[in-house]
């Protein structure tokens, strides 16, 4: 597990899996153009330093299958697949007496160790705390020539369901229009779209809070298909064998990860009219359509000192995603 995603960064360069750019490369386009030559002949994760504003950029952090397990700290990545499969044949095998029965509780224990809890106080993701949100203070990439404008392309967006309170962390692409507004691209099957449906009947905002960086486990379990109401920082907890902390935001209800780099609060009016976002670049080579997506209103952004922003981009194949 990484205490942060620093210690990610410095773990993939002792493994020689990372080159740091000390010359400035500009986030609009130039980025990408890089990054696209490097991805497509299996090369290493980059880390612009001079990005032109207060931020590194780390890019194709796991963008080979190598990278992806030292990400998750594995030998090769079917090794986590096996840890569930033999975990769940313990708990669901036949169990003949009491002695087979109190063999199941150290894993039992094991399992609640990885739940994710709430801590009081302030976490790292807050020991900076913007004075005005400026979402434009960050280096979000314009990643291709056709795209609508810059777009957060490693964003962990965490909702709640307003009846139940149970969450859901996803990942999914945002347009920024200003210091303080970008569309958020949730497609209607989605979890997220569920719960902004729900906001939506009972006439209420709704709060969300979009993480940045942290331990790449966040990043992978943001991403993993997994079951309606189960929570992704179960999965994260499992992957990195230790519960992973969450932290209150400071103007939304919701929680977020402490150890992450990054942190956008904010919410979204289910009342307000839809932005047109796009067109994006996407996985085909050609860009998807412009369409109407909510709006994300942003009420706070904090960070860490030594915070890095993290981004992908996505095209035709090998690529990082």
């Amino acid at each position: 597990m990484y205490k942060n995603l620093q210690h990610f960064i410095n773990t993939l360069e002792q493994a020689g899996e990372l080159v740091r750019i000390k010359e400035y490369v500009n986030p609009h386009l130039e980025i990408t153009e890089i990054t696209d030559r490097v991805s497509k002949t299996y090369g290493p994760a980059l880390l612009f330093e001079n990005t032109g504003y207060d931020f590194p950029l780390l890019i194709n952090s796991m963008g080979t299958e190598k990278r992806m397990a030292i990400a998750l700290g594995v030998d090769k990545l079917d090794d986590l697949g096996t840890q569930i499969e033999d975990l769940f044949k313990k708990l669901t095998g036949p169990k003949n007496n009491i002695l087979d029965k109190l063999k199941m509780l150290p894993q039992l224990g094991e399992i609640g160790s990885w739940m994710p809890s709430v801590k009081s106080g302030r976490g790292e993701c807050q020991q900076v705390v913007m004075k005005n949100p400026d979402i434009t203070k960050l280096p979000v990439l314009k990643c291709w020539p056709e795209d609508g404008g810059p777009f957060l392309t490693l964003p962990i967006i965490h909702t709640k369901d307003p009846l139940t309170g149970i969450r859901n962390v996803g990942l999914y692409r945002m347009q920024v229009f200003g210091p303080q507004l970008t569309a958020m691209h949730w497609h209607r099957h989605k979890v997220s779209a569920r719960h902004f449906n729900e906001y939506k009947k009972l006439g209420q905002k709704m709060p969300v809070a979009v993480a940045l960086g942290g331990d790449p486990a966040y990043t992978y379990s943001a991403t993993a298909p997994l079951p309606d109401g189960v929570d992704e920082y179960m999965l994260a907890g499992f992957i990195r064998k230790k519960k992973v902390e969450l932290v209150q935001c400071l103007t939304q209800d919701v929680q977020v990860p402490t150890d992450a780099d990054i942190i956008i609060e904010g919410y979204i009016d289910p009342q307000e009219d839809f932005i047109l976002e796009g067109p994006f670049g996407d996985h085909t080579g050609y860009s998807s359509l412009a369409d109407f997506y909510p709006k994300f209103h942003i009420t706070a952004i904090t960070h860490r000192k030594d915070a890095v922003y993290p981004a992908t981009i996505v095209g035709i194949p090998p690529q990082e995603d």
